[in-house]
């Protein structure tokens, strides 16, 4: 084995407030993350996870791992004793997800060229020191913000920790304190260390947990024969007009709408989640299918945007009734009027709906997490 990679994921989360890297991001740990980077870096020889009693197990399912210590010293000591046999050993923060194979192998070389090295990234804020009621402005030019990994040749580790008189905060501090002269690589800005809440939300955007999708709906119904059937359209009844062929209300607006928030979220169609061989939907309000679809995304930790629809046929006159329909469709789905978009046009006399023998209706719904 001539390189070792130790993910460390031993920290209590202090100033987080816990476990920071037991969060998931997109459905996975923060830990795992790096990890799988590293797993897929080619100049990679073994990844160990270095855990706490509280995580241990879940990193021993993912792969090799061990119990580290109270401190990042005691933890990187420990891995660096289980990594027998290693030339080079990495040192990696768990915290930080957003590592690439590019900056691991980037160290990488500049270890086997210098013996140590670590990632770090030129400070761009002004930095002063205070020093009781004394206050110094420092050279930022001079300054850089240590990212991880950090890496040495495994002689020059195990004769750090050997002769270390304090705890220290990171690798490079340990190799400094016997004259080492480490060599500091370009970091990356998305290498970021999840710290803060704040820090959090940034890694969640950055995961792609902000991202926004788009869904389609349409529907189609031929009116019905049944003189007693009312026409529903957007929740609202149309007097006068014959009403839609269906098992539940037909409401032919609110069952694209209802398409397009589940499938923007990728779960399922109406006609899954209420079908029309079961009896409880006969006649069933499609309100209440909207209602569900809307609650169900957002349990998924998704949030409608806004709802764009718009309703094909010859008859009736729906636009004088679109306040109406629109206050309905935001009210069911917990959204601002302002939110949704209702719009009708006819189908200029062509085809079934020109001809008059039914309604149909497209929608798109946007939606974020």
């Amino acid at each position: 084995m001539k390189v070792v990679a130790a993910i460390l994921a031993a920290g209590q989360g202090s100033r987080f407030g816990s476990d920071k890297t037991r969060l998931l991001l997109r459905g996975r740990p923060v830990w795992e993350w790096s990890y799988r980077t590293y797993l897929g870096t080619p100049a990679i020889d073994r990844v160990i996870l270095v855990g706490s009693a509280g995580n241990i197990d879940e990193l021993s399912s993912a792969g090799e791992a061990i119990v580290g210590g109270a401190t990042r010293q005691q933890s990187s000591r420990l891995a660096l004793e289980a990594a027998e046999g290693a030339e080079i050993v990495l040192m990696h923060d768990a915290a930080r997800p957003f590592v690439t194979s590019e900056l691991i192998e980037r160290v990488l070389d500049a270890v086997w060229m210098h013996g140590a090295a670590a990632a770090a990234v030129p400070v761009t804020d002004t930095i002063k020191r205070m020093c009781e009621d004394r206050v110094e402005t420092l050279d930022r030019r001079e300054l850089w913000a240590m990212q991880t990994p950090q890496g040495a040749r495994t002689e020059l580790l195990h004769e750090a920790f050997a002769r270390a008189r304090a705890d220290l905060t990171d690798e490079m501090a340990l190799l400094e304190a016997i004259g080492v002269n480490p060599r500091l690589v370009t970091g990356d800005s998305s290498n970021f260390k999840i710290t803060t809440p704040e820090d959090l939300v940034r890694a969640q955007v950055f995961a792609g947990q902000g991202e926004v999708r788009t869904g389609i709906g349409y529907d189609i119904h031929a009116f019905s024969t049944d003189t007693n059937r009312k026409l529903m359209l957007g929740g609202v009844t149309f007097e006068g007009s014959p009403g839609l062929e269906g098992h539940s209300d037909a409401d032919v607006l609110l069952h694209a709408v209802t398409d397009a928030v589940l499938g923007a979220a990728a779960l399922g169609d109406i006609g899954q989640h209420f079908p029309n061989t079961a009896p409880e939907w006969r006649g069933a309000p499609s309100l209440t299918f909207l209602r569900y679809a809307g609650e169900l995304v957002v349990r998924e930790g998704w949030q409608v945007v806004n709802i764009d629809a718009t309703v094909i046929c010859e008859s009736p006159k729906v636009m004088p009734r679109s306040q109406e329909i629109r206050e309905n469709i935001a009210s069911a789905l917990g959204l601002d009027v302002s939110r949704v978009s209702v719009k009708a046009t006819t189908n200029e006399g062509l085809g079934s709906l020109g001809r008059g023998e039914g309604i149909s209706a497209f929608s798109v719904a946007s939606l974020s997490r």
